[in-house]
């Protein structure tokens, strides 16, 4: 809710939308298809991130993935050192269209593998997941952002058949956080998330970043 009480409107989430597709867009033209281009310092953090937010997942021959927030595919080169022999039917979701365009390219010919626009998975998948996508609130107002954050959990909770994971940066104890970012602690967001999906929740944490992951693992439908 917002300071007057009100729900936020979708025309202030869409607005939201705009802001990070433009400081995203903006990286990717100064950074190229880095990690720095999607404000991560170094290939191998971005992906140990990945490899928390993967174990979820139960990747077989017949597994489907959607990425939110996918950026430039990067998610795929690991996907590919670590499971060779598995056809994963790949779905990236990127706000910027420069990044899509630049994914779309890169992973040009890999079978399984689409990229789409967009700020929500549009289809079902086995499992999503969202590496770094609530970091950046830059100005926006932290019930705002926080607004967007349900919106998104509650999007990706839809379009997933098994589960999906997300990451969030802990809020630091005795000192304040980088003005720009949106840092947290577990326990509202998992706590949201069991509620409102009957999910369980485990919360990942000591793999030596100031961060954490919940793997939300949605109630099997009969």
């Amino acid at each position: 809710m917002n300071p007057a009480g009100r729900a936020w409107s979708a025309a202030d989430l869409a607005a939201v939308h705009r802001t990070i597709e433009s400081y995203y867009s903006t990286r990717f033209r100064q950074f190229g298809a880095t990690p720095l281009g999607v404000d991560w310092s170094c290939v191998a953090t971005q992906e140990m991130r990945f490899v928390q937010l993967l174990k979820l997942c139960e990747i077989g021959a017949d597994c489907s993935l959607n990425d939110l927030g996918c950026g430039y595919g990067a998610l795929l080169a690991l996907l590919a050192r670590r499971h060779p022999a598995s056809a994963i039917d790949y779905l990236g979701i990127e706000l910027s269209a420069a990044m899509v365009r630049s994914a779309r390219r890169r992973w040009r010919g890999q079978p399984g593998c689409r990229f789409v626009q967009g700020e929500a998975c549009p289809r079902q998948a086995d499992y999503s997941l969202a590496s770094g996508i609530f970091n950046v609130q830059l100005d926006q107002p932290c019930d705002l952002w926080e607004a967007f954050i349900r919106t998104t959990l509650d999007g990706l909770a839809a379009s997933s058949r098994r589960g999906f994971s997300v990451n969030f940066i802990a809020a630091p104890a005795g000192r304040a956080i980088e003005a720009g970012l949106y840092a947290t602690t577990p326990g509202p967001w998992l706590g949201y998330c069991a509620s409102r999906f009957d999910a369980a929740v485990e919360l990942v944490t000591g793999y030596g970043l100031r961060e954490f992951t919940l793997l939300v693992r949605l109630p099997r439908v009969a």
